[in-house]
């Protein structure tokens, strides 16, 4: 119901980019572009200086803008309240999920909690560690679910599953016969890496520091955006891996691929974060509350399971 000009221009003075607005808004360049245009006319003065392919607000920009977040933000409450008082939820609610986590754990987290709330539009961002959580800072998405560590203090995380990575490799691999993988055992064997910005490189760098080494004292011989891409890379007998176990349900349960635990296990955790003075909707809290309860359930589930040996 707010002014849907305010709203296109709000992101476009956030973000600074009519091509990164279009985007965020899921519309086109040409309509963002119209919309602020409208928007001058009716002040009748220009709202952002473009030069260079660069563009900055005015002094009636920045005004704008000041207003312009108050009105949103009032929305937002007024339509919080009325649908807390009517128990209504419903709205969009955007999510990013880091690589590991969008592609084996948040689907079914979503899915449950669309059959629960029908009338939320949840709309997922898939990225690694760093761009969810720039994504987050930046008012890009409403919530993130990371496995990678978080440092940014205006940011509130919340820890809602714990994970393990392993030693991912062919089941004929010299290592596969063995029950737990010494630190000095990587080094010897070509090794398969997570690209820079993951949550998981982030997690076996640190792991390595923390006893006395690096990741450049493994042989890296290459380097993907996706658990998927690995396991396929360490099928074919390219090399060995670590990858968060939830990964490898399907290998374990078909007999292709063998996991195997450190000898000093590398445990994380996986991490729900939102911005620490953003207006919660009313979706957004419910959301929040069932992936909680949701990974609770999932682990009571998992804990009854028999161990893949």
């Amino acid at each position: 119901m707010a002014d849907r000009r305010l709203q296109v221009f709000a992101t476009v003075a956030r973000l600074l980019s009519f091509t990164k607005a279009a985007e965020s808004l899921h519309m086109t360049q040409p309509a963002v572009t119209f919309q602020i245009r409208q928007l001058e006319e009716y002040f009748n003065t220009r709202l952002f200086d473009r030069t260079h392919n660069r563009i900055n607000l005015t002094k009636a920009g920045e005004l704008v803008k000041r207003y312009a977040d108050s009105i949103i933000l009032l929305y937002s409450e007024m339509d919080n309240e009325v649908r807390t008082l009517t128990g209504d939820v419903q709205g969009p609610l955007v999510v990013g999920a880091s690589t590991t986590i969008g592609e084996y754990f948040i689907p079914s987290v979503i899915g449950a909690y669309q059959s629960s709330f029908p009338h939320v539009k949840v709309r997922l961002n898939v990225a690694n560690t760093n761009g969810i959580i720039h994504m987050v800072e930046n008012n890009q998405i409403d919530i993130g679910i990371v496995e990678g560590p978080v440092n940014n203090k205006n940011l509130i995380t919340d820890i809602i599953w714990d994970d393990e990575l392993v030693v991912v490799c062919p089941t004929e691999h010299p290592l596969a016969t063995k029950s737990s993988i010494l630190i000095s055992d990587l080094a010897t064997h070509s090794f398969i890496s997570r690209e820079e910005g993951s949550g998981t490189r982030e997690v076996v760098e640190n792991y390595l520091l923390n006893n006395s080494t690096t990741i450049d004292s493994l042989n890296i011989i290459m380097e993907f955006g996706s658990p998927e891409s690995i396991k396929n890379a360490v099928a074919a007998g390219l090399g060995i891996s670590i990858l968060s176990i939830a990964t490898m349900e399907k290998e374990l349960a078909l007999c292709s691929l063998k996991a195997i635990p450190l000898e000093k296990p590398i445990r994380r955790s996986f991490s729900i974060v939102h911005q620490r003075q953003k207006f919660r909707l009313r979706a957004m809290d419910e959301f929040l509350e069932f992936a909680q309860v949701h990974c609770k359930n999932r682990k009571k589930l998992l804990e009854k399971a028999p161990s893949n040996s």
